[in-house]
């Protein structure tokens, strides 16, 4: 058959769509509208890899705080930084404190001018959170007049709050870690990052999961009003066409609607490429100048969709039979084959089995037999639920005439109520999988922090000069805090440079003391060497601890920040304690405790206070209140809030990510659901009406529209969870983690599909109501 031939049949039936009047022009915007949302997800999909690269582009430019040997001396070209990073609620604040030491100091990206000390320059969301009511705490703590906004290339999102403010005498604080001299901003030595083989997977698995229900909402689209299509298709074989020639009409028609579909995607995109700008998603932001598709991917999408359009209408089209005087569609069918069906799955789980028992120790899963065999699964899915739809309803019988309507309906039409949820299936088995992966191995990036947030569940770090005792003061009368222990610490080394032992120093009174150490008896002016500390591990605390011996506080280290290298001479008579485990310090603390009468004043510039607080949580913003505090006592006072477990920030990136494609896949799913119910009803509006007009009441046909939608979808989530059951439990035997069924987290994915379905059946009650009247039965 020649191309011209195809080329004119197809021609033929995109005309037909143009010009068929309402009814083409019905059907064609449906199939646009189911087809355009698919390609706007596909468009911002293809543009993610784009918006991740600019952000960690942006990231990387604007670096300033890293842990170099290298540091450049004091210049006309240096610039002194210091991380004032804060919380505000559940929001992360970037701050930097910033003193130019030179008129050649490096301005940091999106800034014009460097803010005096009592200035700052925020970010645009930054300076609206502060100008708002909710922002009133943290407009206490970040008093400086505003003078600026920080530009686009020096965000990597939208809703980021961060804030460069002005600032004077960093230079005694510098330490090589929060307050650091730089000349340049920019990361010098980015370096490869290690590649982690599940982190790898649990990515490619993400991916396939979310882009697959797009992929079937797509084919089920532009398979909409098909009834009425082959009808009017039986027109054509009356007026001489064979049955190749109706086909390919057929196929023009749906490829018309895939190419106004791709116009409308394109359309979406845009808008919700604008929308994104505006929007946060799980605390993740973008600008809309950062989703910009891969040209290649982008092309791919526009040929893909409307090939596809074409081949699924010809293979929708192979079991119908259009003759001259109406479409053979409502005889009964012949019963659909399991043999095939069964067999994707089976080459899934065949391409994933020389995987399993992998885990991280034999270099990356293959990408390929990875994608394959999630795809074959998922597709198996979409395989599978026509038959089992099939079987099941024919089985179906007797009960309540609203009950009976809908088996009938189902028993005539199994395969259009499948694809229907079809995408909800494929969406449910692949977050059921995804779950019990990140479920299975969370304890893998998860890890304790050893802290005991029964005692303290706030920790203040004071810089060297603030008086510790007048903060703790502070803290002690700020609304929430019930306790406060406080303590000055600092590192001793047996060598001014270079010490081959070293152990820390803290300092406290008696009560404090006893909160990180079990002491027989103190009294102020004692000294203690903790012995057996795990904190000390190696150490030779005892001969630290000679009489008169001289150890030296903070000492210098070769390629580090020079330390102060005070000298102290230990003191005769220090009593020995023992060590108490997973306390304050996180681990059992060891080491030498001073009471304050017993320190020498020599040591203070080589302490740094720590205020460790016990809150009452019930008081509202108990947490912002103590970084208030901490921050009129000192503006480089580092709070922190304990936790008592701590995850992989590459770990929550991959979750975060799948929590926001996984809202924008089950808004898809909602939309496109919409739509095809309320092509169902359009199709079914005649017989509606003549049912209503025969005595049925409302209620019954509202029923069995609910009844409809029910039978199918229950018989999806099943299979959807026993195919997520299935390949989670193989995804979890590749990465050699011990099987184990989170029934709950399944529970709440299968809730999460029923419940799309529910609203969007709910939804579309009063279009159905409006289908019901006589007016319905007018025809042309």
């Amino acid at each position: 058959m020649s191309v011209r031939r195809w080329a004119r049949d197809l021609a033929m039936g995109v005309r037909f769509t143009v010009t068929g009047g309402r009814e083409g022009w019905t059907r064609a915007l449906l199939t646009a509208v189911g087809v355009g949302l698919g390609v706007a997800l596909l468009l911002l999909t293809t543009a993610l890899p784009n918006a991740l690269t600019v952000r960690h582009e942006r990231e990387a430019a604007r670096t300033d705080i890293t842990f170099t040997d290298d540091r450049p001396p004091k210049g006309a070209d240096t610039l002194i930084v210091a991380n004032v990073d804060t919380d505000f609620r559940d929001d992360n604040v970037r701050g930097r404190a910033l003193e130019a030491e030179g008129p050649r100091a490096p301005l940091p990206p999106g800034v014009e001018r460097f803010p005096a000390p009592g200035e700052m320059v925020v970010s645009p969301a930054l300076e609206r959170l502060l100008a708002s009511d909710s922002g009133e705490l943290l407009r206490e703590r970040l008093p400086e007049r505003i003078t600026g906004t920080i530009g686009e290339s020096g965000l990597v999102g939208s809703h980021e709050l961060a804030f460069y403010r002005g600032a004077d005498g960093l230079a005694p604080h510098l330490d090589g870690g929060r307050i650091v001299r730089i000349d340049h901003f920019g990361d010098p030595d980015p370096g490869p990052e290690q590649s982690d083989p599940v982190l790898l997977l649990l990515i490619l698995v993400v991916l396939v999961v979310l882009l697959m229900p797009v992929a079937v909402f797509i084919a089920a689209a532009v398979r909409f009003g098909g009834e009425r299509r082959d009808r009017r298709l039986a027109a054509l074989r009356l007026v001489g066409s064979d049955s190749g020639m109706t086909r390919r009409i057929a196929a023009g028609e749906a490829l018309a609607g895939a190419v106004l579909g791709l116009v409308l995607g394109a359309g979406f995109f845009l808008v919700g490429r604008q929308l994104a700008g505006t929007a946060e998603v799980f605390r993740i932001s973008v600008f809309p100048s950062y989703l910009n598709p891969s040209p290649l991917l982008a092309l791919l999408v526009a040929v893909a969709v409307p090939a596809a359009a074409v081949l699924v209408t010809l293979f929708a089209l192979r079991g119908v039979v259009i003759e001259p005087l109406g479409v053979v569609r409502t005889a009964k069918p012949a019963r659909r084959r399991l043999w095939w069906r069964l067999l994707l799955p089976v080459a899934g789980l065949a391409m994933l089995y020389p995987m399993v028992g992998q885990g991280r120790s034999d270099g990356d899963f293959n990408q390929y037999l990875v994608t394959g065999g999630v795809v074959l699964l998922l597709v198996g899915v979409t395989a599978l639920l026509p038959w089992i739809v099939e079987t099941v309803v024919a089985r179906l019988g007797a009960g309540a005439v609203s009950w009976q309507l809908a088996v009938r309906r189902l028993q005539l039409s199994s395969g259009t109520a499948a694809r229907m949820v079809n995408g909800i299936a494929v969406a449910v088995a692949g977050a059921i999988a995804l779950q019990m992966l990140f479920a299975g191995v969370d304890d893998d990036y998860t890890k304790s922090t050893g802290k005991d947030v029964s005692l303290a569940q706030m920790e203040v770090a004071l810089p060297s000069e603030a008086p510790l005792a007048a903060a703790a003061a502070k803290f002690r009368d700020t609304r929430g805090v019930e306790a406060v222990f406080s303590y000055s610490e600092g590192y001793a080394g047996d060598r001014r440079k270079d010490a081959e032992d070293s152990t820390t120093l803290t300092v406290g009174d008696c009560a404090s003391l006893r909160e990180i150490a079990t002491l027989s008896s103190c009294r102020d002016g004692d000294v203690f060497a903790v012995r057996g500390a795990e904190w000390d591990a190696g150490v030779d605390v005892t001969a630290m601890a000679r009489d008169r011996r001289t150890l030296y506080l903070d000492p210098s280290y070769e390629g580090g920040p020079k330390g102060l290298e005070i000298p102290w001479k230990v003191p005769s008579g220090v009593k020995e304690a023992a060590p108490r485990t997973g306390l304050l310090a996180g681990t059992d603390r060891g080491g030498f405790l001073i009471t304050p009468k017993a320190l020498p004043e020599s040591l203070a510039p080589g302490l740094e206070g720590h205020a460790y607080l016990r809150l009452d949580e019930s008081v509202p913003d108990v947490h912002e209140r103590v970084r208030n505090t901490a921050a009129a006592v000192d503006p480089l006072a580092y709070p922190m809030v304990w936790a008592a477990t701590e995850r992989s920030d590459r770990f929550d990136a991959i979750r975060t990510g799948l929590f926001v494609g996984a809202a924008c896949v089950l808004a898809l799913i909602g939309a496109s659901l919409l739509v095809s119910q309320l092509e169902q009803l359009r199709e079914r509006r005649k017989l509606l009406s003549a049912l209503v007009a025969f005595g049925t009441r409302r209620r019954t046909l509202s029923l069995s529209v609910l009844w409809q939608t029910a039978i199918p979808i229950v018989l999806g989530l099943v299979l959807a969870s026993v195919v997520g059951l299935t390949l989670g439990t193989v995804l979890l035997k590749m990465t050699s983690t011990p099987v184990s069924v989170d029934w709950t987290g399944v529970l709440a994915m299968t809730g999460i599909g029923a419940a799309v379905v529910l609203l969007v059946t709910l939804a579309s009650l009063p279009p159905l109501l409006r289908l019901m009247r006589p007016e319905g039965l007018r025809t042309e």
